[in-house]
Parts: structure tokens; C-alpha cells; sequence
């Protein structure tokens, strides 16, 4: 198979280093090898040192997920020949808008609270024993749930997101389109659904996305999370309205 010389430019961060810097690797590479493939031949051959995360090499878990030539992509799935420029070398970056753990590794571990406090499980409404069978779904209730529930937690939404890039605070593209996963689950109670809409209603929630689209844009899945919080906006407005006539209505 046909091969092609190429320079990569990897940015490098191991504390307590006090700056990043890039480390540049000449290589060869087929048409067939993805990016992922790259930065494995360069750990294994060239710097053993290089830190990155993968797993599945199958567009399935999410982990490989980094920045090639400024544009956050799932690296298993971002071939070699695609992204390769003519007299420019390729770069890889971690992904933005999260803290740098070491090299081509972020912590995630904020975006993991945010979806957490979006309650992603369900409260059925009503619960039976084993015995008396399955909580069946139609087709057309299942549907509902498609695009949101291909959602495989890579972080890209987040790190395209210009607006979680200046407020961290945001509650973010893929926990909003968790909450719209399990809003539209026709198992969920009203009760737990209406927890849920406290939080995505919260200064913290829905109203700070500013429907930019990037998140969508660059999703590997299709979630469409743009979508996902432009619909909870208007369950929000609607969620709020009900709870203050409510209050109106039980005020002494």
C-alpha cells in the first residue's frame, strides 16, 4: 500500500512544566490509517511518553476525542490523508475549553457533574412486579428518543461550544440533550420530570445557550444538541409559567 511521509506537530503538557509546548514527529502513513493510528505508532516507536486516551478505535466510546488541525474530531474515526495538508504539518491538540491533565488528556470531570445533575434515569410512573412483565414503549414513543440517546459522552459539543468556553457555569450542550433524552421517555413521571425542569430552568440551565449550532455541527453521532436545548427552552418557558400559576392560585 501506498505511503506518505508527514510531519505532526503534538502539543505536549506534563506538569508541573509551567507551559505546553508542540513536539514535532516525521512519519509515515497509508491511506487506511486514521489518527489514532498515528499517535499509537509515534508512543510505540517514536516517544513512549506521549499520553493520550482510546479504546473501542470504533467511533463507539468517545475517548479518543482531541483537536486535528483546530477542528475537535473523534480520532479513531479521522483519517490521516483527510487531514494531511500539502508543506503543512498536521496538528494535534487536546481538546479546548477544559483543563489539561497531561498532553493530548483533559478532565472531564465537570461536564460529568452537569450531567449528573440532570437526573438521567428514569422514575417510572407506575412500577410492577417481575411477574407481570415488561413497561412496554411504541415505536413512535421510542423514536422520540433516537438521535438524543446516540450520545457517547466524547465531550467535542463542549469543547465547540463557544459559550461553556467563557461561562463555565453553563449546563452545557450533551447534558441538555440528556434531559431531553429522559423528558421524552414516555416512562418518566411528571414528578421527576419536573425536578429535572428545575435544574434545566436554573440561572445556571438552558437560557445561557446563545443557538451558535456549533455543538451540532461538530457531533460525530448526530445528536443535534442545538436542537435538543433550543425545545428545552420552550418546556422551560412553559415549565416556569405552570409553577407560577401555581403559585398564584395557592397563595393565601
Amino acid at each position: 500500500m501506498e505511503t506518505t511521509t508527514t510531519r505532526v506537530l503534538v502539543k505536549r503538557y506534563s506538569p508541573p512544566q509551567p507551559s505546553p509546548y508542540f513536539q514535532s514527529f516525521e512519519l509515515p502513513f497509508s491511506n487506511d490509517m486514521t489518527v489514532l493510528d498515528l499517535l499509537t505508532k509515534i508512543k510505540e516507536n517514536e516517544d513512549g511518553s506521549l499520553t493520550f486516551r482510546s479504546s473501542c478505535r470504533m467511533g463507539m466510546c468517545g475517548s479518543c476525542a482531541m483537536t486535528v488541525n483546530g477542528k475537535p474530531v473523534l480520532t479513531c474515526q479521522t483519517y490521516a490523508k483527510d487531514v494531511v495538508k500539502e508543506n503543512k504539518p498536521m496538528l494535534v491538540e487536546p481538546l479546548r475549553n477544559f483543563p489539561v491533565i497531561k498532553d493530548l488528556i483533559v478532565d472531564i470531570g465537570d461536564v460529568f457533574e452537569k450531567m449528573r445533575s440532570t437526573m438521567p434515569y428514569v422514575e417510572r410512573m407506575e412500577k410492577k412486579a417481575i411477574a407481570d412483565g415488561t413497561y412496554k414503549q411504541s415505536s413512535k414513543e421510542r423514536k422520540k428518543l433516537e438521535k438524543t440517546s446516540q450520545c457517547i459522552k466524547c465531550m467535542i459539543c463542549y469543547s465547540a461550544c463557544p459559550v461553556y468556553g467563557y461561562e463555565k457555569d453553563f449546563i452545557g450542550p450533551a447534558a441538555a440533550a440528556l434531559a431531553e433524552r429522559y423528558n421524552q421517555d414516555s416512562h418518566e413521571s411528571a414528578e421527576h420530570k419536573n425536578e429535572r425542569m428545575n435544574t434545566i430552568t436554573s440561572e445556571k440551565g438552558v437560557w445561557k445557550c446563545s443557538f451558535v449550532g456549533e455543538c451540532s455541527s461538530a457531533c460525530p453521532k448526530r445528536v443535534d444538541p442545538a436542537q435538543a436545548l433550543q425545545r428545552l427552552k420552550i418546556m422551560g418557558s412553559l415549565h416556569i409559567a405552570k409553577e407560577v400559576t401555581k403559585k398564584i392560585i395557592n397563595k393565601p
